[in-house]
């Protein structure tokens, strides 16, 4: 919730400094970059590779074996990544300051953006180093049961870029806005080093000591060989984000800077709750899988399932109701005005209605991971392309930006049909039978919330109208009211594990016997 929360904060600020501006569409086209390599190496293949293969280490040879692990897993990982930074650093740089730019476009306001985009990239790509190792800390703690530092983790990067671009604001001699773009290009650094050190000391804390380790064990080549087909559909998926990213900034100046806010505010109760989940049920999962524990396995899949859908499809609700007051009191200040409200109103409503899907993907693919099956996310990942750059490439001039969401959009319902099919024929104890009441009870709940919250806004909307204050207001009563409903009526449905989700809700732990009976 921190780290969420301050992200949200970090956005709030760039887009009151920025606004929807081609420099705040460059910005977040650069850092999209190594975000991508990141995804790449870190928090997907290899996180999906090195949490099995830890649990298998810590049954086999426990914590020295594991923490050897981690040491040839770090120092190859900060040889390739150095390599790919180098590499990058370089070869954008020739991108910036060359003419190829200007003979893939005759537009001058385009290959400005583009020339723009290349110069931050420059400054931002060597972030990816120190969140790769990050990555690789934090899937060591969460094998061993800690999940604080990894989650804090993100904090640390939020903070950084705060208070760097705040200060540039701040300074009176810093008035142009590349000059503060470059303080906030600094903040990502330095908070990058951040997410790095801390989970890293966190690990030493457990016994961990950091050794230069360039031996190819057997565990390190399973790795290896797992991250193979992993990195292949990861690279799918990273090659569809760039192409969209792409897409936006090619199709005017704000594009890629509103995807980006309402990719952000679709996150929020995604990355508070679906990946809280998602981050406590991957090991447990890993653990049942490989000691073929299929019963338990399904038991605790379904549970991280009810969890995620209990909570996303709610919000997708709610966002869809409110979500033009909450772009307004969250954005609507500085350099973000009016129109730009009006643009990111129906790209939001569009990505909300597919939260509850992005969620549930999320989970489905760490249910192949724990049973090291890669390929079949790789097959999924390019459908998922060809759907989101077809659709994209046919919306984009009739529908515009919102286009490129309904694209997005579609794309996750395609790849989640596949993961499913595919995941139910492999074990058929992972369907959605279990989840059938569930899903009806959490349907029902949601739509019945969300037709209050919509009454209750026409109302307080015609008291409180259009105003900061009001919009205070407005989402300061009604996101209680709707809580306070949706709870009510899950409680009288009586969903099933209504006191698991009651206890996360209020951060209490399963007792033993909770976690038997469930």
């Amino acid at each position: 919730m921190g780290s969420r929360v301050l992200g949200l904060g970090r956005d709030v600020l760039i887009t009151a400094v920025f606004g929807i501006s081609p420099l705040a569409s460059a910005f977040v086209t650069a850092f999209t970059l190594p975000n991508l390599f990141r995804r790449l190496l870190g928090e997907g293949a290899l996180t999906a590779a090195l949490v099995p293969t830890l649990n298998d280490e810590l049954v086999r040879r426990e914590r020295s074996g594991a923490f050897g692990l981690v040491n040839q897993v770090a120092s190859w990982l900060g040889l390739v990544t150095l390599g790919i930074v180098l590499v990058s650093m370089g070869s954008l740089a020739w991108l910036a300051d060359g003419e190829l730019l200007t003979r893939l476009s005759d537009d001058p306001d385009q290959v400005a953006r583009w020339r723009l985009a290349a110069e931050l990239a420059v400054l931002l790509f060597p972030y990816l180093i120190f969140v790769c190792l990050s990555a690789a800390f934090s899937a060591a703690l969460q094998t061993l049961g800690r999940f604080v530092a990894p989650a804090l983790s993100p904090i640390w990067l939020n903070l950084a870029m705060i208070g760097l671009l705040a200060g540039a604001v701040w300074v009176g001699d810093v008035r142009l806005g590349d000059a503060r773009m470059r303080w906030l290009c600094a903040g990502v650094l330095l908070g990058g080093l951040g997410q790095m050190l801390v989970p890293g000391l966190a690990l030493m804390r457990e016994g961990w000591r950091p050794r230069v380790a360039f031996q190819l064990s057997p565990a390190m080549k399973s790795i290896l060989w797992l991250m193979g087909s992993t990195v292949s559909g990861s690279a799918v998926y990273l090659i569809n984000l760039a192409v969209s990213r792409t897409i936006g900034l090619s199709l005017n100046g704000s594009a890629a800077a509103i995807l980006n806010l309402a990719t952000r505010l679709m996150e929020l109760p995604i990355g508070v709750f679906g990946i809280a989940v998602t981050t406590v049920v991957f090991p447990l999962i890993a653990n049942y899988a490989a000691k073929e524990d299929w019963t338990n396995l399904a038991r605790a899949y379904h549970k991280g399932m009810r969890l995620v859908l209990a909570i996303n499809v709610p919000a997708a609700v709610g966002m869809v109701v409110l979500g033009t007051p909450l772009i307004r009191l969250l954005f609507q200040r500085g350099a973000f005005t009016e129109e730009a409200t009006a643009l990111m109103a129906p790209v939001l409503v569009v990505f909300a209605i597919g939260l509850p899907v992005f969620a549930y993907v999320n989970l489905m693919l760490r249910a192949f991971y724990a049973e090291k099956d890669t390929k079949t996310p790789v097959r999924a990942a390019v459908l998922s392309f060809g759907v989101n750059v077809g659709l994209s490439l046919g919306l984009m001039g009739p529908l515009s930006t919102v286009g490129l969401a309904v694209a997005s959009t579609v794309a996750v319902v395609a790849q989640a049909v596949y993961l499913h099919r595919a995941l139910t024929a492999k074990r058929s104890t992972l369907g959605m039978g279990p989840m059938g009441r569930s899903v009806v009870k959490i349907v029902v709940a949601s739509g019945l919330m969300g037709a209050v919250v919509w009454g209750g806004r026409r109302l307080v909307g015609l008291w409180v109208g259009a105003t900061p204050i009001g919009d205070l207001l407005l989402i300061g009563t009604l996101v209680p009211v709707g809580v306070l409903v949706y709870g009510g009526l899950v409680w009288i449905l009586r969903l099933e594990g209504r006191d698991e989700l009651l206890g996360m809700l209020r951060g209490r732990k399963p007792a033993a016997g909770d976690r038997q009976k469930s």
